[in-house]
């Protein structure tokens, strides 16, 4: 399996994920839990080589060194340990090897059984609650069949085994005297707060939505406050900036939303998401989005987000 089988048009709200499961000994034996990982993501499933294990030397307890992968070097993450679960062993386990923010890492499970295509509208938000949580990785759940499957953030997983990985050590300096306004739409409460702060930085008023419906429903509010009041939603707001994966609606979808309504489609629209990269960028111009950047370039998002902005009025003026 390869990401060039992975043939989803964009903008349908549809997403292809990868099941898997994790083994965790409890005092009533041995329980299977189920999550699940956005396909795009993924290179192959291998399967782990013997005495593959951890070191009191690692950065991680989970980090289980590297092992060769035909021209590749590939680090290894014990799932189940980063998820602090007691894993139960088992013989032959797979690896997912997967790719994004630049990076290739493989992923220790204990099996994997199928792919399934699903509606990002059934995959449900985590609650407040969970969401809330300090280094919760729980982006969403779906039910497939009689089971619920965990949806993960794995972007969560590399960035607590490598604190500088997000680019968020150093402050940002202001890019502009001027004032923005930006609606920022992303399902992960760290890159959430992480995009609020960095955008605060550069002088811009930020308008934070959890998902892709959330930012949909404040964008028909602006359009509905614009029309009441004989303007443009850009006398409300500046720039979109969206992730692509989102439960209930995917950044994708939102994007094609905006641009195909009349009113709405005066608004740019950025995409940010990890698993953008030169192979997939014809799916954010399919769905006419006005610029997309990767996510380890969290530090110059802000400032491509002005450049925008400021070419986006000169354009206005002129058409």
């Amino acid at each position: 399996m390869t990401q060039t089988d992975i043939l989803l048009e964009a903008g349908t709200n549809e997403l292809e994920i990868i099941e898997f499961y994790m083994d965790e000994a409890t005092s009533d034996g041995v329980e299977r839990r189920y999550f699940g990982v956005n396909v795009a993501k993924v290179l192959e499933v291998v399967e782990a080589p013997p005495g593959l294990e951890g070191s009191e030397a690692a950065s991680h307890p989970s980090f289980l060194g590297t092992i060769p992968l035909r021209n590749l070097i590939l680090p290894v993450v014990d799932l189940g340990v980063w998820l602090e679960m007691q894993r139960s062993p088992a013989g032959n386990e797979p690896i997912i090897v997967t790719e994004f923010n630049a990076a290739i890492t493989g992923f220790l499970v204990t099996g994997v059984t199928q792919i399934h295509r699903v509606c990002w509208a059934d995959v449900e938000p985590p609650s407040r609650y969970v969401a809330s949580m300090e280094n919760n990785c729980i982006t969403g759940t779906v039910k497939i069949g009689d089971r619920f499957v965990l949806m993960l953030d794995l972007e969560q997983v590399l960035a607590d085994l490598d604190e500088q990985g997000r680019g968020d050590s150093e402050p940002l300096p202001r890019v502009s005297g001027e004032r923005y306004r930006a609606l920022v739409a992303d399902d992960s409460t760290s890159v959430r707060q992480l995009l609020e702060t960095n955008f605060s930085r550069c002088n811009f008023e930020v308008t934070m939505a959890r998902d892709g419906a959330e930012a949909w429903s404040i964008l028909e509010s602006i359009k509905a406050k614009a029309g009441a009041e004989g303007g443009s939603p850009l006398d409300y707001l500046d720039v979109v900036v969206s992730d692509v994966e989102m439960p209930r609606l995917d950044g994708y979808t939102l994007t094609r939303k905006v641009k195909e309504d009349p009113v709405l489609k005066a608004l740019p629209v950025v995409l940010f998401s990890s698993l953008i990269s030169e192979s997939v960028m014809h799916k954010g111009k399919a769905v006419m989005a006005d610029a997309q950047v990767t996510k380890p370039e969290f530090n110059g998002l802000a400032e491509k987000v002005v450049a925008l902005i400021r070419d986006w009025g000169r354009e206005e003026r002129t058409a």
